[in-house]
């Protein structure tokens, strides 16, 4: 293939001697001081600009999700800090790989798990709380039967009620984006424990990706949101890891009472 003929097609950024340009638009004439991060990080994953109401609940997420003090994360983040600390992205990218099922990757499950589970619905959907209450107690019920964990209940600290979860919810109904996957999630808070024979708070992680996908974000891209929102997070505890530092208290605490326990052979 000749010079002339290849080409590699973006819709994202290009630049020249002159100018860049992102999103069709001139960068540092008409994005830079007038479009906000989390503004531009939507517009750069669904390819479209968000409405004001779209922007403030996506910020609404990034704050939710941004720190949760000494979680795996960013004691996985503190500890390689410990041992490289001239490798500030070693450190970042530490905490970030740490993202998964238990940590962070809960909120792109509970998006997933909604849009299956409204994907699968036959018929109309409900206007009213026992309409959304009689589909939730069906997910749940196959949920359960499946042997799949429904994610988005529980939290490891906020047994009770995570704080998150109403001001999120709040928010996105005064922007008019109370939607379907949230309807769901609600209404599984409400009909879960008639299935699993207790009750679990709806945590954060779960209402954030309820909250992304009534975006209208690709669920497949909503860990990469919950990931952002850690980044600053994690800077800030690596930040503070170099004023206050406690890694080398943590890894001194589990050295010193590491217990040898014969293997089996």
């Amino acid at each position: 293939m000749s010079d002339a003929t290849r080409s590699y097609p973006t819709a994202l950024g290009t630049s020249d001697a002159d100018t860049i340009r992102l999103l069709g638009h001139d960068l540092a004439g008409e994005l830079m001081g007038q479009v906000g991060f989390g503004e531009l990080a939507y517009w750069l994953v669904a390819r479209r600009r968000p409405t004001p109401g779209q922007t403030r609940v996506l910020e609404a997420v990034l704050v939710a999700l941004a720190d949760h003090g000494f979680t795996p994360t960013a004691i996985a983040a503190r500890l390689t800090y410990l041992s490289a600390p001239d490798s500030l992205q070693g450190a970042l990218a530490a905490g970030l790989l740490g993202g998964g099922s238990r940590f962070l990757g809960v909120t792109e499950d509970a998006g997933r798990f909604l849009a299956e589970a409204l994907a699968a619905h036959d018929g109309p959907f409900p206007g009213d709380d026992d309409g959304w209450d009689a589909i939730a107690l069906q997910v749940v019920r196959e949920a359960r039967k499946s042997k799949r964990y429904v994610p988005g209940l529980g939290h490891p600290v906020h047994k009770e009620r995570d704080p998150r979860t109403p001001v999120l919810m709040r928010i996105c109904e005064e922007e008019g984006l109370r939607g379907r996957h949230l309807r769901l999630y609600e209404a599984i808070g409400r009909v879960h424990p008639q299935v699993l024979g207790r009750t679990l708070p709806l945590n954060g992680a779960g209402v954030c990706g309820a909250a992304l996908a009534d975006l209208d974000l690709p669920v497949e891209m909503l860990r990469g949101f919950a990931l952002l929102a850690r980044t600053a997070g994690l800077l800030g505890q690596l930040a503070e890891e170099r004023d206050r530092p406690v890694g080398m208290d943590i890894y001194t605490e589990v050295d010193r009472h590491a217990t040898y326990v014969p293997g089996s052979d």
